[in-house]
């Protein structure tokens, strides 16, 4: 087990280093594609205002009319319910911010699953879609960084899919992130380093998973 680790932190220190001196490693993390009109878009979770504000631009330039959103869990907070407090789910603060901001709450549709990953989300919508087979052209929204890997996971989940599903991915533009000088902020750092971390145990192990 130490041996396989220490092979993928081995592995994985010397695609980071490759990509960092070329200075590409944070451009490489945002998958951008171009813009298309989608059968709907899926705002992953996770950071909520940057995510937010790029799907209702989306929807206001007529990107997609529906909007899909995957049930976060949120670790501990059904205990706190059972002591008697109120917790507001970062889901139904995404649905409540994305209705006051002018998408009609029927075009909204929450799937409920207590998703803890991007793999999760995957798997989720990709159960969703089964049986939907006019749904096949999804545009993905997420934080800038969180592109590349998200475009991994659900490419890979949906590779057997009855119906081919088509995935257009959008990048936050209001993502605070330094794509192009990563290295000069340590907050940039710790994400490209960390985005790094979690392809690799992507690729070699949660994969396995899907």
């Amino acid at each position: 087990m130490r041996s396989g680790f220490a092979g993928l932190t081995i592995i994985l220190l010397t695609i980071v280093l490759y990509v960092s001196s070329c200075r590409n490693a944070g451009r490489w993390l945002e998958k951008k594609d171009n813009p298309v009109h989608c059968d709907a878009m899926v705002i992953l979770m996770g950071s909520i205002a940057d995510r937010v504000l790029e799907a209702v631009d989306h929807y206001n330039q007529g990107k997609a009319d529906r909007v899909i959103i995957v049930d976060e869990s949120m670790g501990s907070y059904r205990l706190l319910e059972a002591r008697g407090v109120n917790v507001i789910r970062n889901t139904t603060q995404v649905n409540d911010i994305l209705t006051k901001l002018g998408i009609p709450a029927d075009s909204i549709s929450v799937l409920p699953g207590d998703a803890t990953s991007t793999q999760m989300e995957a798997m989720i919508l990709r159960d969703y879609l089964a049986d939907k087979p006019s749904v096949d052209t999804i545009m993905i929204i997420s934080s800038a960084y969180h592109t590349r890997r998200a475009s991994m996971i659900f490419n890979y989940a949906f590779r057997d899919a009855e119906t081919p599903v088509r995935f257009i991915f959008s990048p936050s533009r209001y993502t605070y992130f330094n794509n192009g000088k990563w290295w000069k902020s340590k907050e940039d750092i710790q994400i490209v380093v960390s985005e790094y971390v979690k392809i690799a145990n992507f690729l070699f192990v949660e994969r396995r998973k899907i």
